[in-house]
């Protein structure tokens, strides 16, 4: 569990291009994580 102002952990993902990201590449950014469901896929 992570406290107010504790950093989070670094994690991979890979974007909608297929490009690995990493959470650490926008270190001092603010960032706006948003998950959605691929198309023709429930949800």
């Amino acid at each position: 569990m992570l406290n107010e102002k504790d950093m989070a952990p670094d994690f991979e993902l890979l974007d909608d291009t297929g490009k690995a990201t990493k959470l650490s590449d926008f270190r001092g950014k603010r960032v706006v994580l948003y998950f959605f469901p691929k198309a023709m896929t429930s949800g």
